[in-house]
């Protein structure tokens, strides 16, 4: 089994956290930037700020999408990390700060 790994994301913004979320997970998750090694299946937890919040979150989950170093075209290199179920209050609050805009979202850093 892995260790849980540690990622940290600030999102600065609505258009950032649009392109960052991945709401086809079933649980919700984000995409974060990172060069970190990571293999699908990493537990990790995620500390998280939100567009507006000084707060930051702490989210528990797994890695569920990875986008390698050397990733090519408008790609970032990262992993994108699938929510806990514990932590479906973080997908309720980015979906809300999203309403009206994940039909019709631009290309994200994932698909």
């Amino acid at each position: 089994m892995s260790t849980q790994k540690l990622l940290t994301t600030t999102l600065p913004d609505v258009p950032a956290l649009l392109a960052m979320y991945m709401p086809f997970l079933e649980r919700g998750g984000l995409f974060v930037a990172t060069r970190e090694r990571c293999t699908l299946g990493d537990p990790v937890i995620l500390m998280l700020t939100l567009p507006g919040d000084d707060q930051e979150l702490t989210v528990n989950g797994s890695v569920a999408w990875i986008s390698p170093d050397g990733v090519t075209g408008r790609r970032l290199p990262g992993v994108g990390v699938h929510f806990s179920h514990q932590d479906h209050n973080v997908r309720d609050r980015i979906e809300t700060l999203l309403a009206g805009q994940l039909d019709g979202a631009a290309a994200s850093c994932t698909l």
